[in-house]
């Protein structure tokens, strides 16, 4: 058996293991690197490790450390607040709110499961007080994620960027994030449609949080008015406002100032235009936006560091680890070539476009992304493709089925249904949705994304 064949059975089996076990992905590659690297390449342990992305590390450490700078200073709930507070108590609108919020944050930098850990609970909670599908609303935060995760300093924006420089590819970071947001926007909009979305539009919330019809004065419907009573004895229980459906935090840690959040939300912008107008590195921009709030009040962010997203830093600095062992194996040669062997180069970028989202439903994204993109290499160095069009396809088809229950996007939506659901009832929903996403969204990716670029 030839290298890269040992090394494509190897990744099988991570992927497996890591799937059917709480392990840490990334823990699993560097086993795998290891002992193919050393076992079936004759690699010793330095060459192994300098497979290592320090470049890729470096801007997960920093971004997802700004971001945590912005959750503990309350800068996120008051982007949150500010976005549902503009929606003029038009209840239809409050599922685009929550989808362009979520994207918004995963654009500037937090990992896709933590800003679905962050939006979920207030999504639903307004799926549950406002009569919206939590389906609906549920999926929103997840495609939101994903609509906003491939901008050039996001996280799989970064990841994707960096993996294809490295393989010779370029740069398509602008083509991928509005691929990614066309696409996720799209299926947003089909689900609002199917999903009663339209019923919606002639509800709205009067200044007490009450559900009112479009134009009526003192009447209500009776699902407006069953709704607006379930509202009033939960705020009156719970205190919960009705501006964002969540009662108001008490926790110190989310007590920032004005002038903290001021601070922030000009940290990020100065990021983007270092990062992107000058052309610095985003990892080391990061770090040092992120370094400097905490000098302005180091006693509050003194913790912070503790919650920058350790297990992803370790889950891709693994995995592309494990990419240099497969690349040095020829293993993506040998699979690009079969793809393009089969009689129609476009017909190989439709299987990896589908072998993505199959594995990435079940698997994690983030470490996905380092392993296929360099298998689509011989595809476009022969086949004529245009790189950026089909790395955008893989890197779609690979996180659109985040919906998946079996995904942390998924699972956290799961996890945070409203108590008028049953838990079985919305796990078959979810479950129907994601089957759909898998079976047909990578055809229609690639037929919106490969094709043209022929």
């Amino acid at each position: 058996m030839g290298p890269e064949w040992v090394a494509i059975l190897a990744l099988i089996a991570l992927f497996v293991v890591g799937t059917v076990m709480p392990i840490n992905m990334g823990a699993l590659a560097y086993v795998a690197a290891w002992l193919v690297g050393m076992y079936s390449l004759d690699l010793d342990e330095k060459e192994i490790l300098a497979g290592i992305s320090a470049d890729l590390v470096l801007t997960l450490i920093g971004v997802t450390y700004l971001f945590a700078i912005a959750r503990q200073n309350g800068t996120v709930d008051l982007i949150v607040r500010k976005a549902v507070g503009a929606v003029g108590g038009r209840v239809a609108l409050i599922p685009w709110v929550m989808f362009a919020v979520t994207a918004v944050i995963t654009a500037i930098g937090a990992a896709s499961p933590a800003a679905c850990a962050i939006i979920g609970p207030i999504a639903l909670g307004f799926a549950g007080r406002y009569g919206i599908s939590p389906l609906l609303m549920g999926m929103f935060v997840v495609h939101g994620a994903q609509a906003g995760g491939f901008s050039p300093i996001s996280i799989y924006g970064t990841i994707t960027n960096s993996v294809m420089e490295t393989a010779g590819l370029g740069t398509s970071p602008l083509t991928i994030f509005f691929s990614s947001l066309a696409v996720n926007t799209v299926l947003a909009a089909v689900l609002f449609v199917a999903l009663g979305g339209r019923k919606l539009l002639s509800v709205r919330m009067d200044a007490d949080g009450q559900l009112v019809g479009a134009g009526a004065g003192a009447g209500t419907t009776g699902a407006a008015h069953g709704a607006s009573a379930e509202l009033a004895d939960r705020r009156s229980a719970t205190g919960a406002s009705p501006t964002t459906g969540t009662p108001p935090s008490t926790d110190p840690e989310h007590a920032g100032s004005t002038r903290e959040h001021v601070l922030t939300l000009l940290a990020f912008a100065a990021v983007a235009v270092v990062a992107l107008v000058f052309e610095k590195n985003i990892g080391f921009v990061s770090i040092t936006a992120a370094v400097l709030l905490s000098m302005s009040s180091p006693q509050a962010y003194k913790d912070t560091v503790k919650q920058i997203a350790w297990p992803t830093v370790l889950l891709v600095a693994g995995v592309t680890t494990y990419a240099t062992i497969l690349t040095t194996a020829g293993s993506p040669e040998f699979v690009g070539e079969w793809a393009a062997g089969l009689g129609a180069v476009v017909i190989g970028a439709l299987i990896l476009c589908y072998v993505g989202g199959i594995v990435s439903a079940f698997a994690s994204s983030t470490a996905l992304l380092p392993v296929i993109i360099p298998i689509a290499i011989p595809l476009i160095s022969e086949g004529g493709l245009s790189a950026g069009l089909f790395v955008a396809a893989l890197a779609v088809s690979s996180t659109i089925v985040d919906v998946s229950p079996f995904s942390t996007n998924g699972a956290l939506m799961l996890a945070n249904r409203p108590d008028t659901i049953d838990e079985t009832v919305y796990y078959k929903q979810i479950l129907g949705y994601a089957v759909i996403v898998t079976l047909v969204g990578p055809l229609l990716v690639w037929a919106a994304l490969v094709l043209p670029g022929w």
